[in-house]
């Protein structure tokens, strides 16, 4: 099972890097959302629900892909990242 970690780099299946900063609630749904920064580009904040964040990736819409979880922890520090200027 995917898990999620706050203050972890993921690696989204189309191959760019996030650092999740925390888990918020839906105001009306009560429904979990992982807030997550870009680690390239402008570096700002998206939600998506928890639930597709740590979804399977969908074979049959992308067959070739090798990643088994649209967004998967890495074990990389973030400072490694940054000197990378990923």
């Amino acid at each position: 099972m995917n898990e999620l970690k706050i203050h972890g780099v993921y690696k989204h299946f189309k191959g760019n890097y996030y650092l999740v900063e925390d888990v918020a609630f839906d105001s009306e749904t009560k429904e979990e959302m992982v807030v997550y920064r870009r680690l390239y580009g402008d570096g700002s904040l998206w939600v998506r629900n928890k639930e597709m964040f740590l979804s399977p990736v969908d074979k049959e819409k992308y067959p070739d892909v090798e990643q088994e979880y649209r967004f998967e922890l890495q074990e990389i520090a973030l400072k490694d990242l940054t000197k990378k200027g990923v």
